[in-house]
């Protein structure tokens, strides 16, 4: 497992090597940026934008560190200008993503919202994933269990969530197998680094 609770595989290509930390990992434990026309260092959490890539290691500790001691200038080989703001900057794009990701499941059909809907989603073995609201209280949260060999997320805040499902808060939701699922643990996954999120699988119960 790789820094930020992310799970290494090879499933999206070779492994990068991140400037902070100097250790390599898929690209989806990372954070890609790159140097716009401005010499400017520009997040590009999708990975999407053209241009060489440099790569950190998606949690706080690593960016800050990457900021602190002007690793970008020795990664891209050039001076570069670091905006202020640039790690919490790439924490806003990563839950953009997270809320866009849940959006598209929900409108498939690979998403439900509400404790009733989840709790039948989980008994019904429909639910490969768990999410619940960071924010959202425990009592509640614990009457509900990550599935058996599932994923759980508690990273998000409620009001996070409900941007997702098209309501004001949502404390509890829930993903199926299949769709986007697997992209939008991931994005979790670099979440939990940024917010320093440990372990967070829920309570499971044994059956």
């Amino acid at each position: 497992m790789g820094r930020g609770g992310v799970t290494k595989d090879h499933s999206d290509g070779p492994d990068r090597k991140c400037i902070a930390t100097g250790d390599a990992q898929p690209k989806h434990g990372l954070v890609r940026f790159v140097m716009g026309p401005d010499e400017q260092v520009v997040p590009d959490v999708m990975g999407k934008l053209p241009g060489r890539g440099v790569y950190v290691t998606a949690d706080r500790e690593s960016l800050d560190k990457a900021v602190e001691k002007k690793l970008f200038a020795r990664g891209f080989k050039a001076q570069v200008t670091v905006p202020d703001g640039l790690v919490d900057e790439v924490e806003r794009q990563i839950v953009r993503r997270i809320v866009e990701l849940l959006s598209l499941a929900r409108k498939s059909g690979h998403a439900v919202a509400g404790y009733e809907k989840v709790k039948d989603w989980l008994s019904k073995e429909e639910a490969e994933v768990l999410i619940q609201a960071s924010d959202g209280s425990g009592r509640g949260k614990s009457k509900l269990s990550t599935p058996h060999y599932g994923k759980y997320i508690g990273s998000l805040t409620a009001d996070e969530l409900g941007m997702a499902f098209g309501r004001e808060t949502v404390i509890h939701a829930a993903l199926a197998s299949g769709g986007l699922g697997k992209r939008v643990v991931e994005e979790a996954q670099r979440l939990n680094g940024m917010r320093n999120v440990v372990g967070g699988k829920g309570r499971r119960t044994e059956g």
